[in-house]
Formats: structure tokens, sequence, C-alpha cells
């Protein structure tokens, strides 16, 4: 989509920039803040594209974080995620989270060729982020019921992707934490 946003200047402003040796990488290039978002996604749907939004932590990006993203993208054009800062991700999920850090987590996912724009909120849920960029569906996995989804009342169309089956960065961890205590 970068070669079609023209006239919407974009440029890595993003909190991590100077995190990684690689500012050249089309990961990188992918990262971009609330407000360079805005822009892109104004111009998305007065091109008639459908812009599809989904937010989460992806601190161990697994094949369930894949399963939703690939049914994501597939609900429209150009799919951005919302990702949790570290801040955020300590909020919400506790001590010990994230394990990988934002700039990690982030070029994760953006280089993910499913995805089209990574964009960090800091908030614990997405709901100010949505309100500012007015995606045209919002996406979320199964662990979600309808009424629970953050932003449900602000974006026309909602989707909910059924959860891969024991597919979990908590499973993950649990399964890591055994195996290390089984070694010792």
């Amino acid at each position: 989509f970068r070669e079609q946003l023209n006239s919407v200047t974009v440029s890595v402003t993003w909190n991590c920039v100077n995190c990684v040796p690689w500012r050249n990488m089309k990961s990188i290039a992918k990262i971009v803040s609330r407000k360079e978002l805005i822009g892109i996604v104004r111009k998305l749907q007065t091109e008639g594209k459908r812009v599809v939004f989904t937010n989460g932590c992806f601190d161990i990006l697994h094949v369930g974080h894949i399963d939703l993203l690939e049914k994501a993208k597939s609900y429209g054009d150009c799919l951005v995620v919302g990702l949790n800062s570290d801040s955020s991700v300590k909020k919400i999920k506790g001590k010990g989270r994230p394990i990988l850090p934002e700039c990690d987590r982030a070029r994760l996912v953006a280089a993910l060729q499913v995805v089209d724009f990574v964009v960090f909120f800091d908030e614990e849920t997405p709901y100010e982020i949505l309100k500012e960029i007015k995606p045209d569906i919002l996406v979320k996995g199964g662990d979600y019921r309808f009424e629970e989804i953050v932003g449900h009342d602000l974006i026309p169309v909602v989707k909910i992707v059924p959860l891969t089956k024991e597919k979990s960065t908590t499973n993950i961890i649990a399964k890591i934490l055994l195996q290390s205590s089984q070694s010792t």
C-alpha cells in the first residue's frame, strides 16, 4: 500500500526506530504513528478500500496469531494491527510480561505478509485508537463475545474469528516453565 499512498507522507516516527540497526528493512516501514495511520486510512477509504483492524499483545508469536491475522486480512484490503505497548501489556497481563519488548513484537508482526501496518497504543484497550482511525471492520479472536469486544459500538462490522485450539502465549510460557523445571 505504501506505493499507492503518494499524497500521504509516511515516515518512521515510532518509538523503536533507534532500537534497531535495520532502519531500512521493509518491516520497519510498516510501523507507523497514529497520526500517520489516520491519513493512510482516510486515503484508502476514499479509494474504496476496506480497512480491517485487529489488536493484541502478540508477545510470543504463534500459529494462533497467524490464523487470526490471515482471516482478518481476508475480510478487507488493508490490515492494521494495533499492538499493545510494553506498558499496556504489563497492565493487562501482569508481572513478567511482556516476554518480548515492543520493538521486537512490532517487527515480528510487521514482517508478516498479511499485515499492512502496525501501530502502538498505550491504553489497556484500543477504544481511543479505534475512535481515531475509524476502520471499516474490527476483528477479534473467539475468546470474546460480541458485547465484550472493545469498539463494537464504534465500528460498523465486527468479526469474531474462532481460536486455534490450544495455541496461546500463556500455554507456550507454561510449557517452557514446565520443561525447564523438569530438566533441573
